[in-house]
């Protein structure tokens, strides 16, 4: 996983004043990088009889749906308020200065999916959480979790309690 750490660039004081952001576009920008992120965040769980992935907004809409094809499944987008035009289960999580909301079409997934949720980075775990929550609430079995960066300083393990977690690069 060295190759993906050493192309993911810190950017200091985004999005504000004390952040570090992990910048991931360098390893997106490199095709093998791309192929091997993507190879990587399933691999644990290819065996696991996943019938969907469901990636976060935004860019969990990249590495999720990478990673269905690499399992030659269907992806599930998760999404902010507002994007999805049928029917949807919200849920609505706390973030470190307000709240947030993820949707997912009511009709995306059942009782006989089982999801690997995918997105480039856990850090408080708030949204993980969530996704993992709203999942559930379409009847969906929670196969794992997979992340390209884990800031474990965050413990955002902790959050997500007994789901499975894979992530390729911590901090």
């Amino acid at each position: 996983m060295k190759a993906i750490s050493d192309r993911i660039r810190d950017i200091p004081d985004f999005p504000q004043p004390g952040i570090i952001f992990k910048d991931l576009t360098p390893v997106l920008a490199d095709a093998a990088l791309m192929n091997l992120v993507s190879e990587s965040l399933v691999e644990p769980f290819r065996e696991s009889g996943i019938t969907a992935v469901g990636g976060m907004e935004a860019r969990g809409f990249i590495f999720g749906a990478l990673a269905a094809a690499k399992l030659n499944v269907g992806f599930i987008p998760l999404r902010k308020p507002g994007k999805l035009p049928a029917a949807t289960h919200c849920v609505t999580y706390d973030l470190e200065y307000g709240s947030a909301e993820l949707h997912v079409h009511q009709d995306a997934l059942s009782e006989n999916d089982k999801v690997l949720l995918v997105d480039d980075l856990i850090a408080t775990g708030g949204t993980a959480a969530a996704s993992c929550e709203l999942v559930e609430k379409c009847g969906a079995q929670i196969v794992g979790t997979s992340f390209v960066v884990e800031l474990k300083f965050l413990n955002g393990r902790g959050v997500l309690g007994n789901y499975p977690i894979h992530s390729l690069v911590q901090y």
